[in-house]
């Protein structure tokens, strides 16, 4: 990785992309209110940070190609549809109902949210950047033939399918002998939104096929019976069987994770990180799990970076001291909107090298739009609230049994190959 003085970071994002991902019936104008006050701030300009250099690049919509990259066809033609199925069947087929309905513009918010991702992995891929920035992206709920859990489309996956790739090789005729000995790229998705990452998990869950493996999965989530998604593959890593593979994996927590349990937890994801030793790293920052959320009330986790184990924190962490990968950070879940654009402003800030103070006032700009929404406090922060952690020190102890074995496994794994 470069130094600090070097880094290039992609931020993602167009007039368009911003219209259609404010469509999205789950976060309704969630997507201007992000981008119009990362740009209030200051945060879009390339004289923000000394450390930094910042590129706006703007993305083009996903073509058929893109979206077959994973998405089975039947499933991207239904969602591409400008016009209303004729049969109900067809719209529950592919999941288009209940969280998932169709809306004006779905076919063009698919397309250019795919667009954006892939254009973010794209960047990194070919060397123009070492971190790329997407927060209109992070659906991890996406299925290969259904939309689920306010997600129509894979973004994340169309991602890792992309970096993972092996680069063209040069014209030379020594390049052309050296690069089959090279390393095939390895790809870590970290996952931090409050819920499952069970569309990405599952993508690349293969318990049979160990050898070749170029993809890791970690979701840090909350699981419990009846909350979404249901997946056996949202527990706790169990004893080795014929279904365990130690490239998907899960660190589920318990109701109320505060700084206290994230910071307890971390050396978990690194010792993972480590071992894999990964050429990209995909981290999913969904805002859920913040204090005051409306949605999904589970978590009581804050921002400031200056607190060990706050989402800030664990960002700074990947950030500047996740040595020798590229990173792509996404957006997700977060349905209170004034607060995911308060955190993904922040989360840019720390990204660029000089983190925003929480305690600065909104702008009360005329160009940001929204203003009356960051009401009462009219302050970038997002501070926890007063849930009470339930992850007690047994289950934590338990936690650190079951990865600390698994992290025997997967470094004799990779050993083999």
């Amino acid at each position: 990785m470069c130094s600090p003085a070097q880094y290039q970071v992609a931020y993602i994002v167009s007039q368009d992309l911003i219209k259609y991902s404010s469509r999205l019936p789950s976060n309704v104008g969630r997507s201007i209110l992000v981008h119009s006050l990362a740009n209030a701030l200051g945060l879009l300009s390339q004289d923000y940070s000394p450390h930094t250099r910042l590129q706006v690049i703007k993305p083009g919509p996903a073509t058929l190609d893109d979206l077959s990259m994973y998405h089975a066809r039947n499933y991207i033609d239904a969602i591409l549809l400008t016009v209303e199925p004729e049969t109900e069947s067809e719209s529950v087929e592919f999941g288009l109902e209940d969280d998932c309905p169709r809306f004006s513009g779905l076919p063009e918010y698919v397309r250019l949210v795919a667009g954006a991702t892939i254009t973010a992995a794209r960047v990194l891929r070919f060397g123009y950047a070492n971190i790329s920035i997407n927060w209109d992206g992070g659906r991890h709920h996406a299925q290969k033939s259904r939309a689920a859990g306010f997600c129509y489309v894979a973004d994340c996956v169309l991602a890792i399918l992309l970096l993972k790739k092996t680069l063209p090789a040069p014209a030379s005729p020594l390049s052309r002998i050296l690069t089959p000995n090279q390393r095939r790229y390895r790809v870590m998705y970290l996952d931090l939104d409050a819920h499952f990452s069970d569309g990405v998990s599952q993508a690349f869950y293969s318990p049979a096929n160990l050898k070749s493996k170029q993809v890791l999965t970690l979701s840090v989530h909350h699981a419990a019976p009846g909350f979404f998604p249901s997946s056996p593959l949202a527990q706790l890593p169990f004893e080795p069987s014929t279904s365990f593979d130690p490239f998907t994996l899960s660190l589920p927590l318990l109701e109320g994770a505060s700084v206290k349990t994230f910071a307890n937890i971390w050396p978990h994801v690194e010792c993972i990180k480590d071992i894999f030793n990964p050429d990209y790293v995909v981290v999913q920052c969904g805002v859920d799990g913040l204090a005051g959320d409306p949605k999904c009330k589970v978590f009581n986790w804050c921002l400031d970076v200056a607190i060990e184990g706050s989402l800030g924190w664990c960002v700074s962490r990947i950030v500047n001291e996740w040595k020798g990968s590229r990173k792509l950070f996404l957006g997700g879940g977060g349905y209170h909107s004034p607060n995911a654009a308060r955190t993904w402003s922040y989360l840019t800030s720390i990204i660029l090298g000089k983190p925003l103070s929480l305690s600065m006032n909104i702008p009360d700009d005329p160009s940001h739009s929204g203003f009356p929404l960051y009401a009462p406090t009219f302050t970038l922060d997002v501070p926890s609230g007063n849930m009470i952690d339930k992850n007690t020190a047994e289950y934590l102890a338990d936690v650190q049994n079951r990865f600390e074995r698994v992290s025997e496994i997967l470094r004799g794994v990779l050993q083999s190959q």
